[in-house]
């Protein structure tokens, strides 16, 4: 069933009887204070898991992919994610260091999209990070061989435990270091769209472009 965009009502089901304009987009970068409301009135609207992005890459064979994965980070510097560096996402990559990223908040008909280069965080980023995961998060992590084969959930299970009690069980308190193969990648946006869903397919979109050493803003068509 398609979504009535807006039907009904001077305001969509974002609730908002304004229609998103570039003059929303201010600040430096342009896009960053709009995006982190929005994300705030996805949690407060009990949206599940707001800060899921969808996570766009193209591989070494010119062969795009998406999957779906969770924003860990936010600021003037860009999008930040984590995951295995040898991972398929992280060969992909390695091998074209630009992706795209959507976070679709579909209930509240909203969505964002980002382009740019992406880069590795520093060490010392991921290690705070690591440090502030789960324990079985971090035991998990350093078992699984992300995106490589195995021969059954019996095997990947075996794994997990047999990483668990080499430091110590899932309930131990040994320190469970963060795998070198395994960070935090940040997308750097020189593009980024706003969408808002309105009646009869006269969606509302806003995007700032960084041209020329500097961000432009625009409203494009639907």
């Amino acid at each position: 069933m398609r979504v009535g965009y807006g039907r009904g009502s001077t305001a969509g089901a974002d609730g908002v009887a304004e229609h998103l304009d570039p003059a929303w987009l201010t600040g430096d970068p342009p896009w960053l204070e709009l995006f982190q409301r929005w994300l705030r009135e996805a949690v407060a609207a009990r949206i599940p898991e707001p800060n899921a992005m969808v996570l766009g890459t193209v591989d070494e064979q010119g062969l795009p992919g998406t999957r779906t994965v969770l924003c860990k980070g936010a600021d003037a510097a860009g999008i930040t994610f984590f995951t295995g560096y040898t991972s398929g996402k992280g060969r992909a990559l390695a091998a074209n260091p630009v992706a795209s990223v959507t976070f679709p908040w579909i209930a509240l008909e909203r969505q964002v999209h980002f382009r740019g280069r992406v880069v590795k965080v520093s060490r010392a980023e991921t290690e705070e990070y690591w440090n502030a995961r789960p324990r079985g998060s971090q035991l998990s992590a350093r078992a699984s061989q992300q995106s490589e084969p195995i021969a059954s959930r019996a095997a990947l299970e075996a794994e997990a435990a047999l990483t668990a009690a080499e430091f110590g069980g899932v309930d131990g308190a040994e320190p469970v270091p963060a795998p070198e193969q395994w960070g935090g990648y940040r997308l750097e946006p020189v593009r980024v769209e706003f969408w808002q869903g309105r009646a009869d397919r006269l969606h509302n979109r806003a995007v700032a472009e960084f041209e020329d050493d500097r961000w432009v803003t625009r409203r494009l068509q639907p």
